[in-house]
């Protein structure tokens, strides 16, 4: 009955820290400002990874993409000067 005991408290224990991760998706660090506006996207063709871009809003512009159907690339970002930015 003991060893029960233990059984039952340990995965109760590893259920309540599991759902602890449903709180913060990706349990990322403190934002002191946040974004939501739309990003320009270029949709490229089929195969190949779309870019996406977006100022920074201290005039810079910034491209991010990630991996398209071509598996083995990673994301990529490029951040550049663009007088076009509001600072």
């Amino acid at each position: 009955m003991k060893k029960s005991l233990i059984v039952a408290v340990a995965a109760l224990a590893l259920t309540l820290t599991g759902c602890s991760a449903a709180t913060e998706q990706w349990n990322d660090a403190p934002v002191q400002r946040k974004d939501d506006s739309p990003a320009v996207i270029y949709s490229m063709p089929d195969g190949f990874a779309n870019v996406a871009s977006k100022c920074d809003g201290n005039g810079f512009r910034m491209f991010v993409t990630r991996e398209g159907t071509n598996k083995g690339g990673g994301k990529a970002v490029a951040v550049v000067a663009d007088p076009t930015c509001k600072r």
